[in-house]
């Protein structure tokens, strides 16, 4: 077995790991395991574009840095525009902090959340303090390459632009943000397992993290939202709300270090930014045998529950697919959608930020005046939850369970086109609209009920836009390829091309808008461009089916 480089340097600290009465020489041989195995696990940010290689046992996870190292050149120029370090190194460590949290959702959390440990290492002779200790230096080890390769050169950079206490500084910050968004993720499954078990919990988990992706979109516009450039200086008014903007603490702390501000609310966060990691750290630890004892409930498989078919759903269902087998294939997708837990990871995330999209261009376009928000055509920005319709169509194909499309060929389907459609109806009234009804209400206490007929085109619109993507999209059957086969990249610029129809559509809206009942003949329009198209679009044959 390989002798890692990380082992020999974790060798310098064997007495500090036996003053904590950690076994040391156990601990290191579960290491050189987990990282042997590591070498066949592909990260999350390469999965969806390489392919397995049986013979390549190098590790796949340092090979893939390079990609890290790239994106920490863009951090480059927030380390060179001036000395206001709370400004620009707020949004440096926000960067930074948004690709370190989402590594930790898509890459570890099955590391923390892994129970194998219990049912191999636990009947041994092995200390369990051992062995959670095994488990946060792995992760630790992986989480400082992702960091070096991610700041090391905008450190450098740093170091000769403002000099070694700048360096220092940023040092100390980075590994303080490192181990609070460690032990925070822990600490926020740590609350889901102490309330929940089973199926039930899995969910709860996968919500949890793209909740956390949203967050941290919506978290990193808020930080930026925190200054307001005047005659491009740049000011800050402190807000009670900007004490959870953890980024901020770093800003301010650097601040203090670089150009001796010492202020109330430069003070204030910088002590945060020392205590809150600290704080966390001691929780965890104090916690940490409750965690590893509600793990267990991970391997709990809950009772399916079999849910009796509402009347009314069953006649909604018979008004949106005319014909049996759509119905049945618009219950399959719904089914699917819910329950798998790979797509709703990938796709929901996708759903939210069609909601937030639209809602940052209205406030970057008003700022903090919105006299004028209620006669104005703003709300046309609600196109753009339309931009994530390809993306999500490309999806519907992939499946963890994509072995079982057997049952397509060996069922007695004569058309294709109840398929097809019933898929794509599910993604509408199950995915697409509930979020668009939400995104509706919030414009409608915006912009007011005089917008509502425009509401109704642009969701026609996004019916039809739905269609002509999937008319232009290669045709796959549904959740019937395996999700190791998605490669984003190769559909990029056949989604960016279709989302000029989006272009089209808004064009097309605003020009109606400048005549009188210009829209309700744009409604008109509408509805016989969707019920053409749709009529058109779902003739296929099995010989044009890829997969």
């Amino acid at each position: 077995m390989q002798d890692y480089r990380t082992l020999k340097l974790l060798d310098r600290f064997e007495k500090v790991f036996l003053s904590f009465g950690i076994d040391y020489k156990i601990m290191r041989r579960i290491l050189q395991v987990k990282l042997t195995m590591d070498g066949r696990r592909l990260p999350t940010i390469f999965s969806q574009n390489a392919k397995k290689k049986e013979k390549d046992t190098n590790n796949q996870y340092i090979k893939s840095l390079w990609i890290y190292v790239l994106f920490g050149l863009f951090m480059i120029p927030f380390i060179l525009m001036g000395e206001n370090y709370l400004f620009q190194m707020s949004l440096f460590y926000g960067i930074f902090t948004f690709f370190i949290m989402t590594s930790m959702i898509s890459d570890f959390s099955s590391v923390l959340l892994d129970i194998r440990d219990r049912n191999i290492l636990f009947p041994k002779p092995v200390d369990k303090r051992t062995i959670s200790t095994t488990k946060m230096i792995h992760i630790v080890i992986y989480l400082s390459f992702l960091t070096i390769a991610l700041v090391g050169i905008p450190l450098i950079v740093g170091l000769i632009k403002h000099g070694f206490l700048f360096f220092l500084t940023t040092v100390v910050t980075i590994i303080l943000i490192d181990l609070f968004i460690v032990v925070l993720t822990a600490l926020i499954y740590l609350f889901i397992l102490r309330f929940f078990d089973g199926e039930k919990l899995k969910d709860i988990i996968n919500y949890v993290q793209i909740v956390l992706s949203l967050g941290i979109m919506v978290g990193y516009h808020l930080l930026v939202r925190s200054f307001e450039f005047i005659d491009l200086s740049i000011s800050l008014e402190p807000q009670w709300w900007q004490v959870f903007i953890f980024p901020m603490w770093y800003g301010a702390m650097m601040e203090v270090m670089m150009n001796g501000n010492a202020q109330l609310f430069h003070l204030l966060f910088t002590l945060l930014g020392i205590l809150m990691p600290l704080l966390s750290i001691w929780i965890y630890i104090k916690l940490n045998p409750a965690f590893e004892q509600n793990l267990q409930k991970l391997s709990y498989h809950g009772k399916a529950k079999e849910k009796r078919r509402s009347q009314l759903g069953q006649l909604l269902l018979s008004v949106i697919c005319r014909s049996h087998e759509e119905q049945a294939f618009f219950r399959f997708a719904s089914f699917m959608m819910k329950n798998e837990r790979d797509f709703k990871l990938k796709v929901y995330p996708s759903l939210g930020f069609s909601v937030v999209i639209p809602l940052i261009f209205i406030m970057n376009g008003f700022n903090t005046d919105f006299d004028h928000l209620s006669t104005s055509k703003s709300f046309l920005t609600i196109y753009f939850s339309l931009i994530i319709i390809p993306t999500i169509l490309v999806l519907l194909k992939f499946s963890g369970k994509y072995k079982g499309a057997w049952i397509y060929r060996a069922a007695p389907i004569k058309h294709l086109k109840p398929m097809f459609s019933g898929t794509i109806k599910a993604f509408i009234f199950k995915l697409y609209l509930p979020v668009y009804l939400l995104l509706s209400v919030i414009f409608i206490a915006l912009f007011g009920v005089r917008i509502l007929p425009d509401l109704v085109i642009v969701f026609l619109n996004a019916c039809t836009y739905a269609v002509i993507c999937f008319m232009i999209l290669k045709k796959s059957i549904p959740f019937s390829e395996s999700f190791d086969q998605y490669n984003q990249n190769s559909n990029g610029a056949i989604i960016f091309g279709l989302m000029l129809f989006v272009a089209l559509f808004a064009g097309l809206h605003f020009v109606t808008t400048l005549f009188s009942y210009g829209i309700y003949l744009y409604l008109v329009f509408a509805i016989l461009c969707l019920g053409t198209i749709w009529k058109l679009a779902f003739n296929i044959t099995w010989d044009k089916i890829h997969g």
